[in-house]
């Protein structure tokens, strides 16, 4: 922060700060303000106000001032500006360490707005709160009313007189009831029952009907039922009205003689009176509304249901009316006992929730029953069907929202709260559909234009896997966009100006502004990514038709590297342009990582070596993958080479993993040729002539046979009589022969020879020696040897 700043900043503090202290201070201090006010300069007042008139100025103050006040209290002490007087005009500046965010950035402008509003949400829930429950008001009045005699002493004498007239009233009722319970009976023996759907009845003496008229018999069956089921209620109604009033009857005795009762000397105290009273008016409610809902609905009411439907109904409207009229009930008693006006709203509304949420409750137990209704037949098809199955599934929660809602606007007393919830939930269904149009029709444009012709197919084969890639990310795109818009809309009809967050330079627009660029640059990037991969792919394929074996090797052998390395490029790219997008400043980013990569390259000799020396052995063609190569003394056919390492597998299974720092040297048995060596050795008394004819015989046979004729690319080379000693006459030469033949034309060669020397009667050479030992002569035998020799010559 500059000198300019802390100056200014200092005097705006001290400008706040004097009307609090103009109005603290007593009458010394007030003497002594004048005195502060003539302390300003002019120059100071001046620069103040061209800072104030400035928006790019005023703006930037408020928020150092922002951030100031957001600093904790310990570093604030530590932190806070000296007055403009001490610090010196030559001081320089103290240096600043770059932010990893921007205070004007997107994301600091997106956390300072979500943290405003969970603050004002916070807020609107605890005046809400407070608003709905007084229970310091209640605690009050239940201390109050157990610690005060006279209290006391009404409760007793409210309790006594109740039971007195409660008593007398029940066993009046009961009487009633037990009189007129044979009427109940005849008459509910009278009122008709509802029609049932018939069977369908099929008889053999049925003619065949049309498509048409089967059609349209179950309809017709509908209808009549639906006509008789009409009829029959109208014929049920006297009988059902006049159970009703009979039902009414006991009720009815039960508050007079509760009313006789209280007219004498028992209610002679107001308060009594009024309490009881209104005791026994929630007992005859409470009657008097099962009575009503039994009239309704059951077997023999107006809506005619079944019998466990009916008693589903019965049970849960008992529940309701109990818990409903019992709290109401409470709460008017101990307001007439004392209550203040805010605890006995808080009791209100508690009894009230209490019944909302059995009502919840009601509708999670009824989701799958009501969810089969709505629900459209299986095999229906269309937006309709598509439309009733989505309900089908949604239905609870839109209906535990309306509920708890409307508790919410009787609870807090909204106004016009009914019209304005009404009005919620129509936009809210009407925002929903609208929405749910939109999603189908978009995804099914979206699966329409990523079909491909069958030309196109055959033109480019693995166009399809690639398109199919991409088509969820886009339909979960799309729909993201939906829902975004959807929710903005759902909030403008809920009364929320969402639109405002769009305008220029507002959270909204810079968000969209973001997405937008960092959306362009993941297209892009993928465009980069399938064109560049789509390329070697082509360029691959084109290879192998045109023969080029070794070029499409290489190229199969550098295309992981290629993709990897491209993968890692693409990648960098699009984050750090995100990251700039939300406001992070990447060129510390960039800096660090160079430092990284530093350290690694001095950290990791060997590693730098091996992917030095594996980049130049690919880039002169030393070994592709499918070679039979031996490195530093492995041998194996390359099945991987990465930009580390090199993987052999050997001819009994086994992996060998070779870094690229310790190759020395490379033999590659598969650049094109290969060799056969002939390396024969046959007694000394054969003829070498005729041993050479036979091997060339042998080779010219095996030129001839379609196994070995792609093999062989040459006859036999002999290059002639090799070692002569004193037993064998070893001849040698060579069979050319491709890359891939050699070894199974060498070991053909090798079977063939042995037989043709069998034939042959060619005798192979032996290593072993045969040595003949003699003992001494006898006297007749050294006589004989002169003889012998004479004889000889």
């Amino acid at each position: 922060m500059s000198h300019k700043s802390l100056s200014l900043i200092a005097f705006v503090m001290w400008l706040l700060a004097g009307p609090v202290f103009a109005q603290t201070a007593t009458a010394p201090t007030a003497k002594t303000a004048p005195a502060l006010t003539n302390s300003v300069t002019p120059d100071q007042a001046r620069r103040a106000l061209e800072t104030l008139q400035d928006d790019a100025k005023r703006t930037q103050l408020i928020d150092t001032l922002r951030t100031i006040a957001n600093t904790p209290q310990s570093q604030a002490h530590q932190s806070q500006p000296a007055p403009p007087a001490e610090i010196p005009a030559s001081a320089p500046a103290p240096e600043q360490k770059a932010p990893t965010l921007n205070a004007d950035s997107l994301g600091a402008q997106l956390l300072l707005t979500v943290s405003e509003w969970v603050a004002d949400a916070s807020r609107e829930v605890t005046w809400a709160a407070r608003s709905v429950t007084h229970f310091p008001a209640l605690w009050h009045w239940l201390v109050r009313t157990t610690t005060d005699p006279a209290s006391y002493n009404l409760l007793l004498d409210i309790a006594w007189k109740f039971v007195l007239v409660f008593g007398g009233a029940f066993a009046v009722e009961w009487l009633a009831w037990r009189s007129l319970r044979r009427p109940l009976q005849a008459l509910e023996a009278r009122i008709p029952r509802a029609a049932r759907a018939p069977a369908p009845q099929v008889t053999v003496s049925d003619p065949p009907s049309s498509a048409d008229d089967l059609a349209a018999e179950p309809a017709l069956q509908k209808r009549r039922l639906n006509l008789t089921r009409a009829w029959q209620s109208m014929m049920r109604l006297p009988f059902v009205l006049a159970r009703l009033v009979l039902e009414l009857l006991p009720v009815v005795a039960f508050l007079g003689v509760g009313a006789l009762i209280l007219g004498t000397q028992l209610g002679d105290i107001p308060v009594t009176k009024l309490v009881i009273l209104a005791i026994m008016n929630a007992y005859a409610l409470c009657r008097a509304l099962i009575c009503a809902v039994r009239t309704l609905i059951g077997p023999s009411g107006i809506l005619s249901t079944s019998e466990e439907t009916a008693a589903y109904i019965e049970i849960w409207t008992r529940r309701l009316v109990a818990v409903g009229v019992t709290g109401v009930t409470f709460a008017n008693v101990a307001l007439l006992l004392g209550l203040h006006r805010g605890g006995y709203l808080a009791l209100v509304r508690l009894a009230m929730l209490a019944v909302h949420l059995l009502v919840v409750v009601v509708i999670l137990q009824c989701r799958r029953p009501v969810a089969h209704m709505i629900r459209a037949r299986h095999g229906s098809e269309g937006a309709w069907a598509s439309l009733r199955n989505r309900v089908a599934g949604l239905w609870h929660y839109l209906a535990i929202a309306v509920v708890m809602a409307l508790w919410l606007v009787w609870a807090l007393n909204i106004r016009n709260g009914y019209s304005l919830l009404l009005q919620y939930f129509v936009g809210t269904v009407a925002v929903l559909l609208i929405a749910r149009v939109v999603s189908m029709v978009l995804l099914s444009l979206i699966d329409r234009g990523f079909r491909i012709n069958a030309d196109i197919l055959q033109r480019f084969p693995g166009l399809e896997t690639r398109a199919n890639r991409y088509l969820p990310l886009l339909r979960q795109v799309a729909s993201g966009v939906v829902m975004v818009i959807a929710a903005v809309a759902l909030l403008q009809v809920w009364g929320v100006d969402a639109i405002v967050w769009f305008y220029g330079g507002q959270i909204g627009s810079r968000l969209v502004s973001a997405a937008v660029t960092i959306g362009i640059a993941a297209i892009v990037a993928a465009a980069v990514w399938e064109a560049s991969n789509a390329l070697m792919d082509h360029k691959l394929s084109a290879l192998t038709r045109e023969g080029q074996a070794a070029r499409a090797a290489r190229l199969r052998t550098f295309q992981p590297m290629l993709r990897t390395a491209l993968l890692c490029v693409i990648v960098a790219v699009v984050a750090l342009t995100a990251l700039s997008e939300i406001g992070v400043n990447v060129a510390p980013l960039l800096a660090g990582a160079g430092i990284v990569g530093i350290a690694i390259g001095f950290g990791s000799q060997k590693l730098v070596q091996d992917l030095i020396t594996g980049l130049f052995l690919l880039l002169e063609n030393v070994v592709q993958v499918g070679d039979f190569v031996t490195v530093s003394g492995l041998a194996g056919t390359v099945e991987n080479v990465s930009i580390r390492t090199i993987r052999l597998r050997a001819g009994d299974g086994s992996v060998h993993i070779v870094p690229f720092s310790a190759v020395t040297s490379v033999t590659n048995a598969s650049r094109g040729a290969g060799n056969a060596a002939v390396n024969v050795s046959v007694s000394y008394k054969e003829d070498t002539d005729r041993v050479s004819q036979v091997l060339k015989d042998i080779v010219i046979q095996m030129r001839e046979e379609a196994a070995y004729r792609p093999l062989i690319r040459s006859d036999l080379e002999l290059w002639g009589v090799d070692k002569v000693d004193g037993s064998m006459v070893t001849i040698v030469g060579q069979i050319r022969c491709t890359h891939g033949g050699r070894w199974s034309v060498q070991r053909e060669f090798n079977r063939r020879m042995k037989l043709r020397f069998q034939d042959e009667d060619i005798e192979i050479a032996s290593n072993n020696q045969t040595v003949f030992l003699q003992g001494p002569l006898s006297p007749a035998e050294i006589e004989a040897q002169p003889t012998q020799r004479r004889a000889a010559g």
